[in-house]
This record gives structure tokens, sequence and C-alpha cells, in this order.
């Protein structure tokens, strides 16, 4: 037991370290050079230099309990930073995710519908190409063009737009796809799927929404840097970059996550039906549509 919680001190003291220490004492830093150097010097490295030669010499000749409090301040500092940060990850991993603030309702409607209507347009393309061309006299060049439309479409989103943004799509089209490919309801079903899945397959999963998690994390630092640009305008330019970096990541965290929870529908629906009674053990292949339905009004219990 002493060893367990000794590892679990170890993992939390890194998980610190890496989550709010070090990018806090990163931001510390750039705070404290944007309010030396301001606007007017904001890359005088001469001037930068100068200051932190006069701050390290100030330090080394105060008292040891001095340079302890000046120590202690700092990590207090950094570690509060990070704090903020940590609170910021909510709003962020909202709007990333389609589920805006009352205030920009209006916003989140129009952007929606407009993303609805270009899906639209594009499936439409697709479906006149196929009509236009049967499959069994289509030229290679017009199934090159069909399946680059059909691209555009899932690129787009895999199901019909029903959010903002299009982390948020990602999301919700795996629990369209569930219910209408499956009819299971998986706002109720995944809690139940999830405890029925192999060990390898719950790693796989964890692993990409903590990888989604991170990234969420390193977007979050973009408020406080954009607040710092307002001194010091070089901080504005780590912001963008922040910004920009944690977007991308997200999005390529945020396919790989939906890619998974779909193929583990795909496998593992049946693990469910069978675990629930709805299905024989000895089944095999893709849950049906009547089964999704009845393990659906099973977990709902009518609500």
């Amino acid at each position: 037991m002493g060893d367990f919680f000794g590892e679990l001190a170890k993992k939390l003291a890194e998980r610190w370290v890496g989550l709010l220490a070090l990018p806090g004492l990163l931001f510390v830093a750039c705070a404290w050079a944007g309010l030396q150097l301001g606007h007017a010097h904001a890359v005088d490295p001469d001037l930068l230099a100068t200051k932190v030669t006069a701050l390290g010499s100030s330090l080394g000749r105060s008292p040891g309990p001095a340079q302890a409090l000046a120590a202690a301040g700092l990590l207090l500092a950094s570690g509060g930073a990070g704090l903020v940060v940590q609170a910021l990850t909510g709003p962020v991993r909202a709007w990333w995710l389609g589920r805006w603030p009352p205030g920009l309702r209006w916003a989140e409607r129009r952007r929606t519908a407009a993303r609805a209507r270009r899906w639209d347009r594009l499936v439409t393309a697709r479906r006149k190409l196929q009509k236009r061309y049967p499959k069994t006299n289509r030229s290679p060049a017009r199934q090159a063009e069909i399946d680059m439309i059909a691209h555009r479409v899932n690129r787009l989103s895999p199901a019909a737009p029903t959010r903002p943004t299009w982390m948020g799509d990602r999301v919700a089209a795996v629990e369209q796809i569930a219910l209408n490919r499956y009819g299971l309801d998986l706002g109720f079903g995944w809690p139940r799927l999830w405890l029925v899945l192999p060990d390898t397959v719950r790693a796989e999963l964890a692993a990409a929404n903590g990888q989604f998690a991170v990234t969420v994390v390193i977007a979050a630092w973009t408020p406080p840097y954009l607040l710092l640009g307002a001194l010091w305008w070089p901080a504005l330019l780590v912001a963008l970059t922040v910004g920009l970096t944690g977007w991308t990541r997200a999005r390529t965290a945020m396919a790989e996550l939906t890619d998974l929870s779909e193929a583990t529908l795909d496998l593992h629906g049946r693990t469910l039906a069978v675990a629930l009674g709805v299905a024989p053990p000895d089944s095999t292949g893709p849950l049906d549509l009547s089964e999704g339905e009845e393990i659906t009004a099973h977990v709902r219990k009518g609500r």
C-alpha cells in the first residue's frame, strides 16, 4: 500500500510539473520581460540582458530567507498561472465542441446552418453524378470525381452537420451513426459499452482522449498571452503560435478519437447486446438495428 501511494505521488508531481509548473514558469518569465521592456523596447536583447543581470545581482546580494521567498513566490506565481489556465480548459473544450454560450446562440445557429447547406450541396452533387453515371459503365475519371466529392463530404462531417464547429460535428456524427445505423442511443449506451470493452480497446480510447485533453490545455494558454500582449506585443505572436498549435493538434486528436469510437461501436456493439441478453452468446457480426433499438429501450428505462 505504501508503494502504491508513493507511485501515485510521483505521477501527480510529474503531472504538476508538465501541465502547470513549466508552462507557468515560461509565462511568468514572459510577463516579467514584458513589464521590463514594454512596447518601445519589445525586442531589445541588450536591455533585457541588463535587466536580467540586475535582477540576478540583486537576488545574489539578498540574504538566504529573501532568496527562498523569491523562489517560493516564483513557484506560486507559475502555479497560479497554471491553475487559471486549467480553469480555462472547460470553456475552450466547450467552444471547440460547438457548445457556445447563450449570448452567442444566434451565431451558433447561423454557423450550423451554413455548414449544413454546404454539406447538402456536396451530397447532392455526389448523388447526381452517381445517378448520371451508373457504376456498371462508369469511367475511372468519373469514379475519381465522385470519390473526391465523397472525400470532401466526409472531411466536412461524416453525417449531416448539427454543430457550428468541425470538432463538434465529429462527435455528433458518431452519435447520429450509432442511432441511424444501429438504433443505439450512445448517450445512454456508451457507459454500458465501456464496461464490457476489452482492456486493450479501452486503453486505445483513453490514450486518444488524453491526447485531445492535452491539446485543450495547450490552447488554454492563448488568452493569458493575449492579455500580456497589451503590455508587450511579442506575446501576441506567442498567443497565435500556441492557439494554432493547440487547434491543429486537437483536430487530429479528435479525428482519431471519433474514428476509434465508431470502430469500437462496429466491432463491439454485439458484445453489449450479449451482455444485456439482447443477442445470443454465439452470435457474431455487427449489431442489428432491432437489437440496438432494444438496447436503447432497456438502458433508457423510459427516460
